[in-house]
Order: C-alpha cells, then structure tokens, then sequence
C-alpha cells in the first residue's frame, strides 16, 4: 500500500512538473519581461534605433522618453498589430518588405507638446543597410 501511494504521488509531482513545463514554453515573452530605458539628453543610445529615437525626441522638445526595446522577439512581433499589420510573423514581413534585413520593435513612451502622455509600438525595419518605420500600431494583450 505505502508503495502504491509513493508511486502515485510521483506521478502526480511528475504530471504537474511536466504540465508547468508546457504552459512556460508555450507562454512566450510578454511585454512585463522587458523594462523601460529612460532616453533624456545624457543617454548613450545602444544602436541606431535608439540614437534616432534619441535625436528625433530632442528635436521635437519630448524628453524624457522611455523606450521599451523588444528587439526581435518573435512573439512580441505575433502580438503587435499596426496600420499595416495584425499579428504578423516573419514571413508576412519578408513579403511585405522586399529585401528586409533586419527588423526591432519598439515601445515609445512620452508626454506630448499638450502634456498628454503617448504610448505606441513601432516596427522597424532594415531595407538596404538603412532602418525605416515599417509600421505603427500597439501591443495586443
């Protein structure tokens, strides 16, 4: 009886360690796991993403803006929806820019000239050595 109940509490640890396992892997990343960088005049941007962030802001008076940068998280990507896009994969983006090498998607964060504060995510992407805005939009839940 006592090894009964071993084997079936085993079992039962074994099937929770498992099922845990599988919603992890299959939870992707969420916006909660990336944290906010302050961009002010002082800050040394990382890649040219951030220095364009950096000097558009100083040029329109925004500072400070906070950037959360999801780089090239697949599935963040699957969550963004834009003008141009509803939760798109790679392939939707290689489609829809010819010659893509690259791309990064953004969380900008900022108080505009009214005061009101502005939230949007942008996709960028790299075409020719050149990064652009491929598309604006937000973040699905």
């Amino acid at each position: 009886m006592r090894r009964m109940n071993r084997i079936v509490l085993t079992l039962m640890i074994l099937g929770a360690v498992i099922m845990g396992g599988l919603t992890t892997c299959q939870r992707g990343s969420r916006s909660e796991d990336y944290q906010w960088i302050t961009i002010d005049e002082n800050y040394a941007p990382k890649n040219p993403i951030e220095e364009f962030i950096k000097n558009d802001s100083e040029q329109k008076g925004f500072f400070p803006v906070y950037i959360k940068n999801y780089d090239g998280d697949k599935s963040i990507l699957r969550r963004f929806r834009g003008s141009n896009f509803a939760r798109p994969n790679e392939a939707a983006l290689n489609m829809a820019f010819k010659g893509l090498e690259d791309w990064m998607l953004v969380d900008i964060r900022y108080k505009n000239e009214k005061g009101q504060e502005v939230l949007r995510t942008v996709l960028y992407v790299k075409i020719a050595g050149e990064w652009r805005v491929g598309d604006s939009g937000n973040l699905l839940k």
